[in-house]
């Protein structure tokens, strides 16, 4: 009887399950960290102030992935973006989304997230976001890691921190000329409410640090700031010609937004990402259109891309029709709202009370196929302990412009969690 001969991808695969239970090694030099960081910001207490107020904010563990996984994640994505394109799949996602969603301004938007489990059977698509975070201190981070072992010299000492620079500037000139035909932003406004007190604030000074190296004035404001009479976007008279929107007011819907609302409508300003490109593919409704395989081939989306959206888990949105099929399925399924962001409100069904599924079955959720997030071991006051992993690709254009992965306890994402945080990808 022939044996089936081992691929190359099966023993990478099998080099990166040994080496995230295995290896422990500790590749973060916390303190090359905070002088990278200081030196960025220019601020020599900003390290103190900033980032030890954020304790796990990284993980001091690299994470391993086998080649093949991570060009399946990228299959996915092009895969996406290829959908996304058909007349079919956008009328169907435009059928939910807000009016404000409705004008198309040309951004496609910046900074796109896909976030992954690794499945045995081949990565997941969890979720895609429009804005998401992370990508400028993951970058930095690779400028402070120590080779520990002979598989991470290669990776760790290959840093494309100057190819990610020149990529991001480049997104935002590009964003700006698909709306506005030619030119550069001369000044740009990084937009969070509260940004001072968002968890993730230090890399809104990074990111405004790294577009002044290259001529853009960048601001870091709250909505509120924003003024909008005459035509013109300002912030204390100054006048605003992109906003790298950071909301989660995916709509721009609440009355502290009025001001961008307004001008963004009026195509005063560039806004990226702008509400058609989260009603495009960050709407949790949309992951139930790109894993219905049979609507995706009556749209036309070429056998390659059906293929690679195979790694997208099936999706339902909850309605009062299914809601007794899918609460005897519930231990198979994972529960989010449709606009939600950052984890919040979604359950895991198999824990699910009473009480919440009734909230649930009142509408906005979707039911996904829970596809259950791998692990990578560590050592905590030298005890090895496991935590869940999941790998986030920062995208634009379908270009993949950065690779981390995350570390966390519990249900979900988080930053609360010892020995978790944003953790270095090393592709075997």
């Amino acid at each position: 009887m022939l044996q089936r001969i081992p691929e190359a991808g099966d023993f990478r695969r099998a080099i990166s399950e040994r080496l995230n239970r295995e290896c422990f090694c500790m590749t973060l030099d916390r303190n090359k960290l905070c002088r990278a960081i200081e030196q960025e910001v220019g601020d020599p207490d900003f390290c103190a102030s900033s980032l030890k107020a954020r304790p796990h904010l990284f993980s001091n563990a690299p994470v391993f992935l086998p080649k093949a996984d991570t060009a399946r994640m990228h299959g996915i994505v092009r895969a996406i973006e290829a959908a996304s394109r058909l007349p079919g799949y956008r009328n169907a996602v435009l059928s939910w989304a807000p009016e404000i969603a409705r004008p198309d301004f040309g951004p496609v938007g910046a900074f796109m997230g896909y976030d992954f489990h690794l499945a045995a059977d081949g990565p997941k698509l969890i979720e895609i976001n429009t804005n998401a975070g992370g990508a400028f201190l993951n970058a930095l981070v690779a400028r402070a890691q120590l080779a520990c072992c002979d598989e991470l010299a290669t990776p760790l000492s290959t840093s494309k921190a100057d190819d990610f620079e020149s990529a991001v500037v480049q997104m935002f000139e590009r964003e700006w000329v698909l709306q506005r035909g030619a030119g550069t932003p001369a000044r740009m406004a990084i937009v969070d409410d509260l940004p001072h007190e968002q968890y993730l604030y230090p890399e809104f000074v990074l990111a405004q640090r790294l577009l002044q190296r290259h001529g853009i004035e960048a601001l870091i404001a709250d909505p509120r700031q924003l003024d909008y009479t005459n035509g013109q976007l300002t912030i204390e008279g100054r006048s605003i010609d992109l906003v790298y929107n950071r909301l989660v007011d995916f709509a721009l819907a609440r009355p502290e937004h009025a001001a961008l609302r307004r001008a963004y409508l009026d195509d005063a300003v560039v806004v990226t990402p702008n509400p058609r490109v989260h009603a495009l593919f960050a709407d949790k409704r949309n992951l139930s259109v790109l894993s219905d395989q049979a609507a995706l081939r009556g749209w036309d989306l070429a056998d390659d891309a059906l293929g690679d959206l195979v790694g997208v888990p099936r999706t339902m949105l909850v309605t009062s029709d299914n809601a007794a099929q899918l609460w005897e399925s519930r231990k198979t399924l994972f529960f989010k709202p449709a606009c939600g962001h950052g984890s919040k409100a979604v359950y895991r069904g198999d824990k699910l009370t009473k009480g919440v599924w009734a909230e649930i079955t009142r509408g906005g959720y979707v039911a996904q196929q829970y596809a259950a997030p791998s692990e990578r071991m560590i050592k905590l006051d030298g005890s090895p302990e496991p935590r869940k992993l999941d790998v986030r690709l920062y995208v634009y254009e379908g270009e993949v412009l950065l690779t981390a992965a995350r570390l966390y306890q519990g249900q979900t994402t988080n930053f609360r969690t010892p020995g978790g945080g944003f953790a270095p990808v090393v592709v075997i």
